[in-house]
């Protein structure tokens, strides 16, 4: 079994379709949060993981629009809440209200959290995983820190795809993985897309500037 995996897609339209363009053939594909938050088009993001069947969890940004509460996020990350809040329909606000913090899916072979297993905030750098992190599946998946790494265990593998909409490891690229179940392999994918189009529309928005200039930078 090929599952896609995503994370941190953060209203990122432009870096979603090039990645979901970009996607080889899979079974299935899943997404470890964060679909809305920072970017322009929160909306389009929700609408396109619903039509596209991808299963997904919250993340600490999703929680934040439905929650209204978010302690410790900078100005960007509010602006992009506060905008989320304000162009999110019922109908998307009710769907993102009902992600689960945690799902394990195909007969437990996949474990999906956004931060960590014991805490889905908590940042799991690439030299934190260990297989102590495994409870017994062949896959954990986890987001959030918007760095793209895995680790191969006699236990089981952990994946992070990186970040699809706003990407931290110092390149720029839009990210991805895919991952062989069968095989225990996992494939690391980057996608170039039109970032000049997202400054442009981050800043008709009204949203901070930094938001669409530091995509260039990959940080």
């Amino acid at each position: 079994m090929k599952i896609g995996v995503v994370s941190d897609i953060h209203g990122n339209i432009v870096a979603f379709d090039a990645v979901l363009a970009d996607m080889p053939d899979v079974d299935r594909v899943i997404c470890a949060g964060d679909i809305v938050g920072y970017n322009p088009w929160p909306g389009d993001c929700v609408d396109r993981v619903r039509e596209h069947g991808i299963t997904s969890i919250e993340g600490n940004h999703d929680r934040a629009v439905v929650t209204d509460h978010y302690p410790g996020f900078n100005d960007m990350a509010v602006a992009g809440v506060e905008h989320a809040q304000a162009t999110l329909n019922d109908d998307q606000l009710s769907w993102l209200s009902a992600l689960p913090a945690e799902r394990t899916i195909e007969d437990g072979r996949i474990k999906m959290v956004h931060g960590h297993p014991d805490d889905p905030d908590r940042y799991t750098k690439p030299e934190e995983y260990d297989p102590s992190m495994l409870d017994g599946e062949d896959l954990l998946v986890l987001g959030h820190t918007h760095v793209q790494d895995h680790a191969v265990f006699a236990e089981g593998m952990i994946v992070n795809p990186g970040s699809v909409g706003q990407p931290r490891d110092r390149d720029h690229r839009a990210a991805y993985s895919v991952v062989d179940l069968e095989e225990r392999t996992v494939t690391e994918h980057r996608v170039e897309y039109d970032t000049d189009r997202v400054i442009h529309e981050v800043v008709e928005a009204g949203l901070p500037q930094q938001i669409g200039f530091r995509l260039t930078q990959g940080r």
